[in-house]
């Protein structure tokens, strides 16, 4: 007994050292299927959980306006999230799924919100509150909710990278709306071209270069906005280029490989491609929106589409086959019953930075 008692504060640091880590366990079974979604209203029914729970993902990842929130009123904020979890779909994957999230602008508080919303402090802790996030979380320590999480064993490992484009970025350059009819050139922003803005602030650069020097197989990076699609003037990393570019450089620099980015805010799903020019090697975003809120209307140039664009509800999977010798990586998109409407299909070979 008094072996017991004097064993008993060692074991509880290493459980605390354990709950800490961003690592899951080297012996874990491999990540291979994971779902992903943004855009739900959450007054709104919600029955594409059943087909999300159908395609029987071992993770999922929240991108984005998980609500729509937009207020100043944190009870009311606080309130919506409450109606999320009520929804009977969300309810029952998130007792058989892990679910990790980010925010975009409706769930972060306001419409288009960056830096300057003044209630980002209180609304993160809302926000951390409802994913349950445990108090030693460095998301409960740091400000903004940018995430990293390892999954599987050295040879199948998976990085999950969550950023915050949110909590830091600078503020965007409005325009009137200037569309020639049929043009497919649509949006309300111009580039922010000046050097000093930011989309992720100069702490989470680095982390996240960071994290990217960290060996993995597949590296999953959740961007509530799209990366690639470059051609509309709604938001994206495109409204501030020298940071998109700065994104590409840093892949390229740390030679980074399996980087995947997936994104929502749309309210329509595409599959987007950038040549191997760019990092290295191609990179591909794969933009599902939205869980309820489907468009009507989106007519878009996209110079880097693969495919076509999907209007109706969505969520998105990437599948991943560690049988092959040369792992196949299917990246899609799921319509309301489970039913692939969108794909393309890469492999971790193609996915390599070029040898030195």
């Amino acid at each position: 007994m008094i072996v017991r008692v004097l064993f008993l504060p060692a074991l509880l640091v290493l459980l605390n050292l354990i709950s800490v880590s961003e690592v899951v366990r080297a012996d874990d079974a491999p990540l291979s299927r994971i779902a992903f979604g943004s855009c739900a209203k959450q007054e709104n029914p919600q029955p594409i959980w059943n087909g999300i729970q159908v395609s029987n993902p071992q993770l999922f990842l929240f991108i984005g306006d998980n609500i729509y929130g937009d207020t100043r009123d944190m009870a009311a904020l606080k309130a919506k999230w409450a109606k999320l979890g009520a929804q009977s779909g969300y309810q029952k994957l998130k007792s058989s799924v892990p679910i990790l999230a980010t925010w975009d602008d409706h769930d972060y508080g306001e419409n288009d919100a960056g830096s300057e919303y003044p209630k980002k402090v209180e609304s993160q802790r809302i926000f951390l509150d409802f994913f349950e996030e445990p108090a030693d979380s460095p998301r409960r320590k740091r400000e903004g909710v940018y995430l990293a999480k390892m999954f599987g064993p050295e040879d199948k490992r998976v990085q999950v990278l969550l950023l915050d484009t949110r909590y830091f970025r600078s503020p965007l350059i409005p325009k009137r709306w200037q569309t020639e009819p049929g043009s497919g050139e649509h949006g309300v922003y111009l580039p922010n071209t000046n050097a000093d803005a930011t989309m992720l602030g100069e702490t989470q650069w680095k982390w996240l270069e960071a994290e990217l020097k960290k060996p993995a197989k597949v590296r999953i990076i959740a961007s509530s906005i799209q990366v690639v699609a470059d051609q509309h003037g709604w938001e994206k990393w495109g409204l501030m280029p020298h940071e998109r570019q700065r994104l590409f450089d840093l892949i390229r620099k740390t030679k980074a490989n399996g980087v995947i980015f997936v994104s929502g805010d749309r309210h329509h799903a595409e599959i987007s491609r950038l040549p191997a020019e760019v990092v290295g090697y191609p990179i591909y975003d794969v933009t599902s929106s939205s869980l309820n809120q489907p468009s009507k209307w989106r007519n878009e140039l996209n110079e880097h589409r693969v495919g076509v664009v999907y209007n109706p509800e969505n969520f998105g999977t990437i599948h991943i086959d560690w049988q092959t010798a040369d792992p196949t990586i299917r990246l899609q998109v799921r319509g309301m019953q489970n039913d692939v409407v969108l794909q393309a299909k890469t492999s971790l070979s193609e996915l390599q930075p070029p040898a030195d």
